[in-house]
């Protein structure tokens, strides 16, 4: 997901949805209807799930009417049409079952239910002023519109039978597999969606859409751009590049794993929502110039990092946030060189400086305010992390540590700690303090630079001192001579100060930190007397 930069300090807070965690959703199959006389919406979801516990209740995620008049209300069924007692209050649905359901035991229920969206499903005019329907479930926001188990780590196949006036094109999730006219100038349409993914990227949108084939990758994933018809011209050739973009990911993390890329332009809050196989953009991300290039590879890259391979809580957002950054870094490095990815680098670097003064968080975050997860902690500093995780590898065995990680946890979910063993397996050598250091203490090493020029033997004495952290790591420092030449000094820092003394030819012209842009860090570097 990319966030919009106006939205960055204006994010609006949602509670947390209490995690079921007595079930496992097999499957979601969701009858959807929507009309243009009002914002209610008619739903009927049939939910296949295991129990995990034993139970006679069975807690799913559905926001009930509330004050103002939004929100769904339910009734459960057995899928015979045996209508079971139910509960609802708050974000919960609590349905008493029959019996006892033992650890193991499948259940279907079928749940009817209508209502204004709370939130979730974006029931608004484009910037055409045409109506349209766009759900935006991230990070928890689906259980407003639909019942379900709204956890990252929960992922089910999902289908979606979509009846709505005829003049809607629908999209969602997975493949096509009916669109019908009926009677009173109504359309079903049904996507089915076979890959268990997570509520969190489940979509359905529809408006008055162009449609286009951009093209097929590999022969056999088909690349659609869905824009609305008055950018038809622009919008096509904007999101043309993702099947430019795709081929690149296949070959440097592994296959991908849907049967299609759709790329959606939309109501969405966000600068872009990764919803699996079927990216929603904002509507600001087309302008016929291409200048989305990195927001379509950042979202192209969650369908590997978020969406395959899935955070197992918000906690660790960054696995997915940082991921997609880093990614998306390295794909306009093999692009457009080496210089525009340490410009890309240099840029994220100042933002985590700038936040890292303004939090005494961690990156790994157990917040239950999600939204305050959209910060660069996740972002930017997720990014560096894995840069300086590259650094310390090199190349080849980086790749190898993206590829096993992905290979591994392709369709499950993992956290932080499940990325370090990883790392360590694949290197062979302990990452315990760099993985705790940069990933689970707050902020970043604040360094301060003195040096002075020794005339008679024609020496440098540094001096670096650590503000706030203890951190441990390698930093060069770079001394320019006069000719423009650069040579690198090599130290260890730990959390005392440090000194060095080293021969130049003369004074040097200038005395920087980390001229490679490999460390993340802030320094303010003076000359001594």
């Amino acid at each position: 997901m990319r966030k919009l930069l106006t939205s960055l300090f204006f994010i609006p807070v949602f509670a947390a949805v209490k995690s079921q965690s007595n079930i496992d959703v097999l499957h979601y199959t969701y009858h959807i209807e929507l009309t243009d006389n009002n914002d209610t919406i008619r739903g009927q979801a049939s939910i296949l799930t295991r129990l995990l516990h034993s139970t006679e209740n069975l807690v799913l995620d559905l926001t009930a009417v509330g004050k103002e008049g939004k929100g769904m209300s339910a009734a459960a069924f057995l899928p015979g049409g045996e209508a079971l007692v139910t509960n609802q209050s708050g974000e919960e649905l609590d349905i008493r079952l029959r019996k006892e359901y033992r650890v193991g035991d499948t259940l279907t229920v079928v749940i009817h239910y209508k209502g204004i969206p709370a939130d979730g499903l974006i029931i608004s005019k484009n910037k055409y002023g045409n109506r349209t329907f766009f759900a935006d479930n991230w990070p928890n926001r689906g259980h407003n519109w639909i019942p379900c188990h709204d956890d990252p780590a929960d992922k089910a196949p999902v289908e979606f039978i979509v009846t709505a006036p005829q003049h809607y094109q629908v999209v969602a999730n997975g493949v096509q597999i009916e669109e019908t006219n009926l009677p009173a100038d109504k359309k079903r349409t049904h996507w089915k969606e076979e890959v268990p993914i997570s509520t969190k990227v489940m979509v359905i949108g529809a408006a008055d859409f162009a449609v286009h084939l951009s093209g097929y990758v590999n022969d056999c994933i088909p690349v659609y751009s869905w824009v609305y018809p008055e950018d038809r011209n622009k919008g096509f050739y904007d999101y043309a590049l993702a099947a430019e973009i795709l081929p690149w990911f296949i070959n440097t993390i592994g296959p991908y794993a849907y049967k299609k890329l759709a790329n959606v332009e939309s109501k969405t809050r966000f600068g872009g929502l990764e919803n699996a196989n079927t990216i929603f953009y904002s509507e600001q991300s087309i302008n016929g110039m291409r200048s989305s290039e990195t927001l379509l590879a950042h979202e192209i890259a969650h369908q590997w990092f978020g969406n395959m391979a899935t955070e197992k809580a918000f906690a660790h957002l960054w696995l997915s946030e940082g991921f997609a950054t880093y990614m998306t870094i390295l794909y306009m490095e093999n692009k457009y060189g080496t210089d525009t990815a340490l410009a890309m680098l240099k840029e994220d670097r100042l933002q985590v400086i700038e936040y890292s003064r303004r939090t005494d968080k961690p990156v790994v975050n157990p917040t239950t305010d999600y939204m305050q997860l959209l910060n660069p902690d996740s972002y930017q500093k997720g990014g560096w992390v894995l840069h300086m995780l590259r650094r310390e590898l090199g190349d080849s065995v980086f790749k190898k540590v993206i590829q096993q990680y992905y290979s591994t946890y392709a369709g499950k979910t993992a956290d932080t700690d499940d990325f370090r063993k990883v790392v360590e397996a694949v290197s062979g050598k302990s990452r315990e303090q760099f993985f705790r250091q940069w990933l689970f203490t707050p902020g970043i090493p604040e360094l301060a630079v003195t040096w002075s020029y020794i005339s008679k033997t024609k020496k440098v004495t540094l001096t670096v001192t650590q503000h706030k952290t203890s951190f441990q790591f390698p930093l060069v420092i770079g001394l320019e001579d006069e000719t423009g030449k650069t040579s690198a000094v090599n130290m260890n820092i730990s959390g005392t100060p440090q000194t060095i003394t080293v021969p130049v030819k003369g004074k040097p012209v200038s005395v920087f930190t980390d001229p490679g842009i490999s460390l993340l860090h802030s320094a303010v570097v003076t000359e001594g007397k």
